[in-house]
Order: structure tokens, then sequence, then C-alpha cells
């Protein structure tokens, strides 16, 4: 078994992979974007005629129930109506009850029946205020010897912030032994084999995950609609706007038909 060789076709095995995921990756975003632009293109040029649909459809739905009285068309005017004329915004229906997290709590307990959690207390206790301290005395930034151990420090102290302003007592208890029991030993560097090997579990984990992305947007039904012209995608909306416009016709004669 000769180690150099078979580094050698890892090596190999690397590089080639890199160059195909670039390539995917490239093709993935591609198709990203022309998704996105053909999305854009078909809600400006179509969107108005979609609405014109929504309007003539409630407008006939109405005809109908004004001349028939049923309770059924009554019903189906309603809906139809409904589609056209804009929802009440999210602020406007919840008001009072969001946050810039969503939802208050008290919204929350309102829906789902549980009770409201007590207010966080105003000032930590004198055992969060003393661990605290003590902390920060132990792992203040300014006391590193060096840029990484700065940084290590910097990270720790966000933590112990966060704890105190929870007044989380049980969590600085945690933090002061972490920080007592010192910085996690280095891991052992890997050797060429194991960082090769590593790359490539990197690689299969990345083409995976624009895989699904592929995927998604293949799926999508922008996505399809853009698969049936790749090459024409102007003319496929034209085609739809003709669709679309003959069914306007189609309704605005029936409507004249239907209100005389």
């Amino acid at each position: 078994m000769n180690p150099e060789a078979d580094t050698s076709r890892l090596e190999k095995a690397v590089r080639t992979a890199e160059t195909a995921l670039i390539e995917f990756e490239i093709a993935v975003e591609t198709f990203r974007v022309e998704v996105e632009n053909f999305s854009r293109l078909h809600h400006q040029r179509l969107g108005p005629v979609y609405a014109r649909l929504d309007e003539l459809e409630a407008q006939i739905a109405e005809a109908v129930a004004a001349r028939s009285g049923d309770a059924e068309d009554l019903r189906r005017a309603r809906e139809a109506r409904a589609l056209v004329q804009p929802l009440p915004g999210v602020e406007q229906l919840f008001d009072g009850w969001l946050d810039s997290e969503g939802l208050s709590p008290e919204a929350q307990a309102m829906l789902t029946e549980k009770p409201v959690r007590p207010p966080r207390r105003v000032r930590p206790s004198d055992e969060a205020r003393k661990a605290f301290r003590e902390l920060v005395r132990e792992a203040h930034p300014d006391l590193a010897r060096d840029e990484a151990e700065r940084l290590r420090r910097e990270a720790f102290i966000v933590r112990v912030n966060a704890a105190y302003a929870d007044g989380d007592e049980a969590l600085l208890r945690e933090l002061a032994t972490e920080w007592a029991a010192g910085p996690p030993p280095e891991p052992r560097p890997l050797d060429v084999a194991e960082e090769l090997y590593a790359r490539l579990e990197w690689l299969a984990r990345r083409k995976e995950m624009l895989s699904e992305l592929a995927a998604e947007l293949e799926g999508s039904a922008i996505g399809s609609m853009l698969r049936m012209a790749p090459e024409d995608p102007d003319g496929l909306l034209e085609e739809i706007a003709e669709g679309l416009r003959a069914q306007v016709a189609e309704r605005e004669a029936h409507l004249r038909e239907l209100v005389g």
C-alpha cells in the first residue's frame, strides 16, 4: 500500500469534486435568478389581468345572486368578493397583541390558555450580582495575553452579560464552573489524508443542499412554467396573457348579459 499514491488519488478526487460543485452551483444560481426574474415579470405583466378576472368573477357572482336571491348564490358572491377586497393588515387584526418578537406573551397566553409568565425582575438578586462581578473580574478581555484569548474572553463575557440581564443565577454558576475549567483542549491537527476526507464530506453535504434547492426551484409554480419555455420566457408570458385576455373578454360578455 502506497500512502503517497493514496494521497494523490484523494487530492485528485477533491479537485474533481470541487470543479463539479462549482459548475453545479453556477447552474443552480443561474436558474434561481431566472426564476426570480420570471416571477417578477409574471407579476408585473399578468398581475393586473388576474386582478381583473377576480373582479369580474365577483361581479358575475353578485349579479347572479341579485337575480336569484338564493342563499347559496349569495354565499358564492360573498366568497368571490372576499378574494378581491384587501384583507386588513396584521397589525389591525392584532392591535396591541404584537411586539418586535411577534405575538406578545399576553396574546400567546390568551390563545393557548396558558398562564402569562411573570415579568422579569427589575434588579437581579444579590447572588446574581455577586456572581456577575466575580466572573467579569476573572474573564475580562483586558486580561488577555493575545488576540485569540481576547476573542474568547469577549465571547464569554457576552454570555455572562446575557445571563445577568435575565437574573439567571443558575446559569451564572454554570458559567463560573465553565470558566474555572479553562479553555477546551486544542483538537489534534488533521493529517493530509484526514483533511482531504473532511473536504470531500463537506463537498458532499454542500451538493446535497444545492440539490434540495434545485428541486425546490424546479418544483415551484414559476419554475415549472419557466422550464416549459427556457429559451423564450417572454413568448410564454405573452401566450399566457393572451389566454387570460380571452377569459377576460368572455367574462365581460357574460356580465353584460347578466346586467342587461
